[in-house]
């Protein structure tokens, strides 16, 4: 049915842009015969809209893999720098459930680990709705921030660094073989809110998947067994994910040989002070509004990539930035 719907939808949109598109073509022939200056504008504004419409319908196309339409999680970890890049994990967790919030896409909190002081360790969401994995999947990698820090006395300029890594749902239509010998099950206390209960019972749950040292955690139910059960379905849909990328890396390597990658596996800088801008360093997509970016306003950078994909690659332009 969820497969069903969404070929509906799709296929509706095609045939409303059909007949719009019909009807702005015989709007604009009858203004030009009758010599009509508004009809004719009327029509090249109705079309001018359609093209735009159409772009992200064929933006959307791309969004065809195996596993595009699924939910997925999304994890947050802060990099070196203690409660500067911890604050900085939670301003980006922040962003994405704006993000899915503003696109009618439901979010559950699976983890958090908060910091000593303010923001995150880490912290991992399941955003559910349709295409979600598509479109967030080219978040995953470095994000960095350069802003003078609340959280210095001397309000001196700081860069932090935050990792995002997204990965989809597997439903169980797709196998995916574990062996309890690669697995090392580890349970302890559950940090953050919950009331009594989190200082009573090792209810959390982590598994380590020995062979490719993925780790996955939970601790959003006070059941042990519900936790240990969203850890499974975490590390199979992890391990999927690992399958796919290495495929990908394979089929890749001789593009990937030539490109020049610089600052490790980042993606994207925000720069908040002197200047407003975040920049996207693969596509080369850039926007002023940095606040509104941190509002949950990533569609430009999302549309760019896979604009990317349709085009050829773009990606490696733009980068060469310097260290703020």
């Amino acid at each position: 049915m969820r497969e069903r719907n969404a070929l509906e939808q799709s296929l509706g949109a095609y045939r409303d842009l059909e007949r719009e598109l019909d009807d702005g073509l015989t709007l604009l022939e009858l203004g030009e015969a009758e010599d009509d200056r508004a009809s004719v504008e009327e029509a090249e504004g109705q079309l001018s809209r359609l093209r735009a419409r159409a772009g992200k319908l064929q933006l959307q196309s791309l969004l065809s893999g195996e596993a595009d339409a699924n939910d997925c999680y999304l994890e947050v970890n802060a990099g070196a720098g203690g409660t500067e890049a911890q604050d900085w994990a939670e301003m980006l967790a922040r962003m994405y459930t704006r993000w899915a919030d503003a696109h009618g896409y439901k979010v559950e909190w699976i983890e958090e680990s908060a910091g000593e002081e303010a923001g995150l360790k880490s912290a991992s969401l399941k955003v559910k709705g349709v295409n979600a994995y598509g479109w967030l999947k080219s978040e995953s990698g470095v994000h960095r921030l350069v802003r003078i820090s609340p959280f210095d006395s001397q309000a001196r300029r700081h860069t932090s660094f935050a990792s995002v890594w997204v990965y989809p749902v597997i439903d169980d239509s797709i196998e995916i073989e574990v062996l309890d010998k690669d697995l090392r099950v580890d349970t302890y206390r559950a940090s953050g809110a919950g009331g009594q209960h989190v200082n009573k019972t090792d209810s959390a749950v982590r598994i380590t998947h020995l062979p490719t040292g993925i780790v996955v955690q939970c601790q959003n139910d006070r059941s042990q067994h519900k936790n240990r059960a969203q850890a499974q379905s975490m590390l199979r849909a992890r391990l999927y994910e690992h399958e796919l990328t290495k495929r990908e890396a394979e089929a890749q390597a001789e593009a990937d040989s030539k490109t020049e990658i610089g600052w490790g596996r980042q993606i994207r800088s925000y720069v908040l002070q002197p200047y407003q801008m975040v920049k996207d360093l693969r596509t080369g997509a850039e926007k002023g509004n940095a606040q509104g970016v941190l509002d949950g306003d990533i569609d430009a950078f999302l549309e760019a990539s896979l604009a990317a994909k349709l085009g050829g690659g773009n990606e490696g332009e733009g980068e060469g930035e310097t260290a703020g």
